[in-house]
């Protein structure tokens, strides 16, 4: 990894040249008709596109990070195909980290020789992402497992990351939001960042999902080994299982339906039962067993929710379902999404409310089937929704609004078909009735 001051000056300069081309296109434009002022913006989009993941994918770290977090949100923005495709690319896998790197690094965490710590432990990572590196071993009395490893100097990068990657999105005009608004996304994507970077604080993430889901035979989450594990190695039970992309075209119909059923389960009682979601939605975090069941793997991206917010929100979605407009924008008061009543705001959020929540209305729903066109939808709301001053988009809903988006590309993956009313009415009213209980106004 770069060192403190390399990173600044490569950040520095990419966001220097980003805003500089948004300047410089703004300049031009005043001499451009609207044909010409769209023709060149999207050159610039994807000039910059291109920019961005040369050198945030060289960085790793929170750069990398926080751009496939951009990735994921260019999908609702109204960027050129060229531009989005670039950007996707930060999803690819990182550089792999020198196993002397790895070695060393790991025995001087854990104190002692890797041989000795280790009856086995693979050169070639299993994978290698923004923040760590992944390889399998054996314990001494032959247990499989994954040690992950913490990137060297990630930690020192994340306030330099940040700070540069919020001026450059901002000179492009990317995040048309107040600094209220953009200070508190920041801050959120911070505070995961810092969980992230703590394996001690991943290690009881993993322990908290395993005992909610141990009664579940349909989802595994891994053991941690804590004699093996500190707050910058983690060493988990490996699970078994297929990726998505080998698992969803191969597997039989029974195998991908419950798959796609326990994917949804398990997020619904996440989100209103356990009131703690995964927040990390990239497909490989899952593996898929032949039979149809799901391993969940890393778990440092996590955020959880105070009762009356959640209950909160999930009367948000009772409210679309009965058509009930007033209630619901009442309650996007309540929880931030609407700042204030704005008859234009509330358009918008109503439509991006209907919008993902067309699966739950009852009937036969397929995930990735001709009746799937949330994703349409959501495109069309959004840029819309990012045009209103009233409408907002609270800290508190960035990683669930991600992790659902996660799982709806999954799901589209799978084909998985249900009537979702049912499963979405029943967790939710058991959370509005506990919320109750406790003298909540929901």
């Amino acid at each position: 990894m770069a060192n403190p001051l390399s990173r600044l000056a490569r950040l520095g300069t990419l966001t220097t040249k980003v805003g500089a081309s948004y300047l410089g296109q703004r300049v031009a434009g005043v001499f451009q008709d609207e044909e010409q002022r769209k023709a060149a913006l999207e050159k610039v989009h994807s000039a910059n596109a291109q920019r961005i993941v040369g050198q945030l994918g060289a960085l790793k770290g929170a750069a990398m990070k926080l751009g496939q977090a951009v990735a994921q949100a260019a999908e609702g923005l109204d960027l050129p195909p060229e531009a989005k495709a670039a950007l996707n690319r930060l999803h690819d896998k990182a550089e792999p980290v020198p196993f002397d790197v790895i070695r060393a690094r790991v025995q001087a965490e854990l104190h002692g020789d890797l041989g000795t710590l280790f009856r086995r432990f693979d050169p070639e990572p299993l994978g290698t992402a923004s923040l760590g590196q992944a390889h399998a071993a054996e314990l001494p009395d032959g247990t499989s497992v994954v040690v992950k490893v913490l990137h060297e100097g990630v930690e020192a990068s994340v306030d330099a990351d940040l700070g540069a990657l919020r001026t450059m999105l901002k000179a492009g005009g990317a995040l048309n939001r107040t600094r209220d608004e953009l200070d508190a996304v920041f801050a959120e994507i911070r505070a995961r960042l810092d969980e992230e970077l703590d394996y001690h604080h991943e290690a009881e993430n993993l322990k908290l999902f395993r005992r909610f889901f141990k009664d579940d035979p349909d989802v595994i989450i891994p053991g941690v080994h804590e004699g093996w594990s500190t707050a910058k190695v983690l060493t988990m039970e490996r699970l078994e299982g297929r990726p998505i992309s080998v698992f969803a075209p191969t597997a039989p119909d029974a195998a991908r339906q419950r798959a796609g059923l326990a994917l949804a389960r398990s997020f619904v009682r996440m989100q209103y039962v356990l009131r703690c979601i995964h927040g990390d939605p990239h497909p490989g975090n899952y593996l898929f067993q032949p039979d149809g069941r799901v391993g969940i793997l890393d778990f440092g991206c996590v955020r959880s929710f105070e009762l009356p917010y959640i209950a909160t929100y999930g009367g948000i979605g009772l409210d679309a379902l009965r058509d009930d407009r007033e209630a619901a924008m009442v309650k996007a008061m309540r929880i931030g999404a609407l700042a204030y009543r704005d008859p234009g705001a509330e358009d918008a959020i109503w439509e991006f409310i209907q919008a993902i929540g067309e699966p739950f209305r009852g009937g036969l729903f397929t995930f990735g089937g001709p009746e799937d066109v949330v994703q349409d939808r959501l495109k069309a709301v959004v840029p819309r929704l990012l045009a209103q001053p009233a409408a907002r988009n609270p800290r508190e809903l960035l990683y669930l609004h991600r992790g659902l988006a996660g799982l709806h590309t999954l799901a589209k993956q799978l084909k998985v078909r249900a009537d979702w009313h049912d499963m979405f009415v029943e967790h939710v009213t058991v959370c509005l009735d506990e919320a109750r209980r406790a003298g909540v106004e929901v």
